[in-house]
């Protein structure tokens, strides 16, 4: 008995659609986590780009640090789990997370800030994966899901 999906499905426009954006999604994630994970350094991360970029703001030093130090692995785990569709809904939900704080910090810093080249592309790919969630017949999500009600 043949356990793959329909081809029907698999060719779908929707599915290839959710696809696209995951796989970008993922790409965009997991390289800039990887910079900042083993080029820049974890902690480096930290000191220039959160404790002394927002020293003299209301937000307490350890959790400047924390996050900081957070970002980069949650970028590469949840931008590798994207790449190949595991664990989505968590992945998304540490890719949405990472997204809000970075625009808090970013209106923080400067009120007027401009979205349109960093954070905008970003959240509209999320969205679109997001929406496109059962649509994802590509994903090893999906994979893992068929191969069990086959069974």
């Amino acid at each position: 008995m043949n356990q793959g999906p329909d081809t029907r499905e698999t060719l779908a426009p929707k599915s290839w659609a959710a696809f696209v954006a995951r796989t970008i999604l993922g790409l965009i994630f997991f390289m800039a986590g990887f910079w900042k994970v083993f080029e820049l350094g974890a902690v480096q991360h930290a000191r220039g780009l959160f404790v002394e970029a927002y020293a003299d703001t209301f937000l307490p030093a350890w959790s400047l640090w924390a996050t900081g130090v957070a970002i980069p692995f949650i970028e590469l785990v949840c931008g590798a789990l994207m790449l190949v569709g595991w664990r989505r809904r968590i992945a998304a939900l540490g890719l949405g997370g990472v997204l809000i704080l970075v625009t808090f910090g970013h209106l923080l810093a400067e009120p007027l800030y401009v979205f349109s080249a960093h954070v905008i592309p970003r959240t509209l790919l999320l969205v679109i994966v997001l929406i496109l969630f059962e649509d994802d017949r590509l994903s090893l999500d999906a994979r893992l899901a068929r191969r069990t009600t086959s069974r």
